[in-house]
C-alpha cells in the first residue's frame, strides 16, 4: 500500500530525490510545515525533489493501542525493547514502493536519499542499511535502533562493500527527553562498528525536535551527496 505523498518537486529537471520519513503520530504536511517554518522557505532544489509520505492509521502499542500515523508497531519506546518483525515487514513494502517508483521514474538508487525524524529516522535506517545499501544517504534526526535490530544481523551478514554503504548524518539534541542521546550514541557507533561511515552531531539546549542549524547543515549535505549532473549525463536519464 502506498503512503500519501505531499511532494516539493524540483524547480527545474529532476535527477535526485530525497524521502522525508516523519515521527510516530505526525504526517507528512506537517513535517513540511516544521521544515518551512525554521528554514523560512522549503527545503527545495532546483533538480532534487523531497518527498514526505504519510504513514497509515493503524494501532501502536505505546498508545494502549490507540489508532495513529505510524510507520510500524513497537512494544515501547526504549533501545532494549524487541523489534516488531512482522510490523516492521509491512512497513518495508511501502518504502521499498516509494523508492522502486522513483527508479521507475529515472532516478537511481544511487541518487536518492532518505532520511527521517524520530521513528521516521529509525526507518531511514532500516531503509538504507538493512533494504537498500545502495542509496546515496541517510540522515536520521532524534533516533535510535533497537538492541537487537535486524539492521545490525543485516549489516554483518552483508556481502557489500564496506565502502558501498551510504553515508550517515545523525542530529540529536542534547536534552531530548523522549529518546535520550545515549540511545542516539550506542546506535551510531554500533552502526560504524559495522563500516557504516559518517556523523553524529549533539544539538545544545535542543529538546525532542528539528532545529534550523540541523536543517541547514542537512540541507548543505544533501546537495554534496546529491550535486547538480551535467547536461550530457542529464540527457542519458
Amino acid at each position: 500500500m502506498r503512503p500519501a505523498l505531499t511532494v516539493v518537486n524540483a524547480t527545474s529537471k529532476q535527477t535526485a530525490s530525497v524521502i522525508f520519513f516523519h515521527g510516530s503520530g505526525d504526517t507528512g504536511p506537517n513535517v513540511l510545515e516544521w521544515v518551512r517554518f525554521l528554514l523560512g522557505r522549503n527545503l527545495e532544489y532546483g533538480h532534487i525533489k523531497v518527498i514526505y509520505p504519510t504513514a497509515p492509521v493503524q494501532k501502536y502499542t505505546p498508545l494502549n493501542g490507540q489508532e495513529s500515523n505510524v510507520w510500524f508497531d513497537r512494544r515501547s519506546v526504549n533501545i532494549a525493547a524487541q523489534e516488531s518483525k512482522k510490523s516492521m515487514s509491512q512497513c518495508y513494502e511501502s518504502v521499498n514502493q516509494l523508492i522502486e517508483d522513483e527508479v521507475s521514474n529515472g532516478i537511481p538508487a544511487s541518487r536518492i536519499i532518505v532520511g527521517g525524524f524520530s521513528m521516521g529516522g529509525a526507518l531511514a535506517l532500516h531503509t538504507g542499511y538493512h533494504l537498500n545499501a545502495g542509496l546515496a544517504g541517510v540522515f536520521a534526526h532524534s533516533a535510535f535502533l533497537n538492541r537487537n535490530s535486524i539492521v545490525y544481523e543485516s549489516l554483518q551478514s552483508s556481502s557489500e562493500q564496506k565502502e558501498q554503504l551510504p553515508e550517515l548524518r545523525m542530529f540529536h539534541g542534547e536534552r531530548d527527553t523522549l529518546v535520550p542521546i545515549e540511545w542516539g550514541v550506542e546506535t551510531f557507533k554500533a552502526l560504524q562498528s559495522l563500516g557504516v561511515n559518517g556523523t553524529f552531531q549533539p544539538l545544545k539546549n535542543t529538546l525532542h525536535e528539528l532545529k534550523k542549524s540541523s536543517l541547514v547543515d542537512l540541507q548543505e549535505w544533501i546537495l554534496e551527496k546529491l550535486p547538480p549532473l551535467e547536461n550530457n549525463v542529464q540527457n542519458k536519464l
